[in-house]
């Protein structure tokens, strides 16, 4: 049976020692911080699809062979509008708020005009990421909200557009050996362009520590790619990093700016202006990190939906990619609630399955290479780069597994060549009941599952001065689906997979989308 995930959860705030079985590393010191939405309806007013629901942060505190659990709903300008009213009243992707229908016409004509260039929510229940030595609950608009790591409660509402001309900013960094933070977002129609700007927030120097102002204000902007549309511009969730690049994907499934600016007026959600066009290309960046240039070559493949980057690197001349794709936007309209609701009951319909794809770029195309040409020379992929012309490459991916979503790998092998990711197994509905390690050398795959449980997504902690990639533990929060029981934290052995221990939290668990693990230390 599949868990509710569309009831409203419940908070607390204060610290509850969970109860341990099995044994935890004396090694784990850390906090373990996940966020995800949590309130599905206010007073009489529900949200159509999953990830508007309000944001609930919830942690998870090593110590000791201990584990001390707290969860707290972010206190976000839309949470209390919203709780103010009893009634939705922000925005968010699926779920379009209208003005209370008691207030009069000229209310009604101004909310409208509010809308037209939607001033987003702060909602931000997707990730938690850390700028300098902050940490922000984010989604994917320009605002993200400043959190305390440990009591979790809510500091500063932070728009981007303040630093850094972006409307739209991923909820998935990247981090370098340094500290310092790389992210993406899309500046729509700015001077009349619009284009995807990769912009650097350094670690916090010596002469700023201990000083209150946010990391932003040091941001760098690194480079900006054009969109190939004016008012179109891709929707994108993560990106690739290697040591001297970034990989960007140009996919065919579009936000629609005109539609956005009139989807209030005509009734319809944000998400509806979010087009497919699996005729179109999908274009591939390369972009040098210290330079901030665009590589000579033109990459591209087939049309395809990317949400999760797994990992890159490069090796002997070339940049491997991985990626989580699919043929379609199935995954996005399968966590409407009425969806999920009828996924539970009837074990959900088909749609389209995730697959593990590896792509290849190579950096260099010889001028005597003939059209037609393959130019990948690693041995161990099928994966492809094809001349078309002189400088452009048409890419096949090797698939090397399907149905494994949510990827995590150990972050220590971020940009460089990696052997191991952790993840969860998909089936046909929103509700994932395995959890997997997967080796990308052997293309064997480890499960843990246990019946009427569904474990989050895997963060795998490195054991310190660990011996292997995958020497260390994966830490998951599992769902009970049993009404009313509580769930646990499960602890795996990176290397096994097998369980080494669970934490029962005596409430409650909800279903979350993604979080980072804190080491005891990391300057805070």
């Amino acid at each position: 049976m599949n868990p509710d995930f569309t009831k409203n959860a419940q908070e607390r705030p204060e610290p509850f020692k969970a109860d341990v079985k099995g044994s935890i590393p004396s090694w784990l010191q850390g906090t373990l911080l996940r966020n995800g939405p949590g309130i599905f309806s206010v007073g009489e007013t529900r949200y159509e699809h999953w990830f508007d629901g309000l944001s609930l942060l919830t942690s998870f505190t090593f110590k000791d062979g201990e584990v001390t659990h707290r969860c707290r709903f972010l206190r976000s300008d839309t949470y209390n509008a919203n709780m103010a009213a009893n009634r939705i009243v922000v925005s968010e992707m699926g779920t379009m708020a209208y003005a209370d229908p008691s207030k009069n016409f000229i209310f009604k004509a101004i909310t409208f005009l509010n809308h037209t260039m939607p001033d987003f929510t702060d909602n931000c229940a997707s990730n938690i990421i850390k700028y300098g030595n902050d940490y922000y609950a984010t989604s994917e608009t320009n605002y993200i909200r400043k959190i305390d790591p440990v009591t979790l409660e809510t500091q500063d509402k932070v728009d981007y557009m303040k630093y850094v001309p972006v409307n739209l900013a991923t909820s998935h960094p990247h981090y370098d050996r340094e500290g310092n933070a790389y992210n993406f977002g899309t500046s729509i129609a700015e001077k009349g362009r619009t284009k995807y700007t990769l912009f650097k927030v350094p670690a916090v120097s010596e002469k700023d520590k201990g000083k209150h102002a946010p990391a932003l204000k040091n941001v760098e902007v690194v480079c900006s790619v054009p969109c190939r549309s004016l008012l179109q511009p891709s929707y994108y969730h993560s990106f690739g990093m290697t040591e001297n690049y970034i990989i960007f994907i140009e996919q065919p499934f579009k936000l629609d700016i005109l539609k956005m600016a009139t989807a209030y007026m005509r009734g319809v959600n944000w998400a509806s202006c979010m087009k497919y066009a699996p005729e179109e290309n999908t274009l591939i960046h390369l972009v040098d990190r210290k330079t901030g240039k665009e590589a000579s070559i033109k990459y591209s493949t087939g049309s395809m939906v990317v949400y999760h980057h797994v990992n890159a690197f490069e090796d002997e001349g070339h940049v491997v990619f991985d990626v989580i794709a699919y043929n379609d936007t199935d995954l996005y309209e399968m966590f409407y609630l009425n969806r999920m609701k009828e996924d539970a009951a009837s074990q959900g319909r088909d749609y389209s399955r995730p697959s593990y794809r590896r792509f290849v770029l190579p950096l260099h195309s010889d001028k005597s290479s003939a059209v037609g040409e393959n130019l990948v020379k690693l041995t161990y992929t099928t994966a492809s780069a094809v001349k078309e012309k002189e400088g452009k490459l048409t890419c096949q991916a090797e698939v090397l597994c399907g149905d494994l979503e949510l990827p995590r790998i150990n972050y220590d092998f971020n940009g460089k060549k990696h052997q191991f990711v952790y993840g969860n197994i998909v089936e046909k509905s929103a509700s994932t009941k395995q959890i997997a390690k997967f080796d990308t050398e052997t293309k064997t795959m480890l499960h843990w599952e246990e019946t009427n449980y569904c474990p989050s997504e895997g963060v795998f902690v490195p054991r310190p001065n660990g011996e292997s990639e995958d020497d260390g533990v994966v830490l998951s929060s599992v769902v009970n689906s049993n009404p009313g029981q509580p769930g646990f934290l499960l602890v795996l052995d990176g290397r096994t997979f097998k369980e080494v221990a669970r934490a029962y939290v005596n409430t409650e668990l909800y279903k979350d989308v993604h979080g980072l693990f804190i080491p005891h230390g990391s300057n805070h």
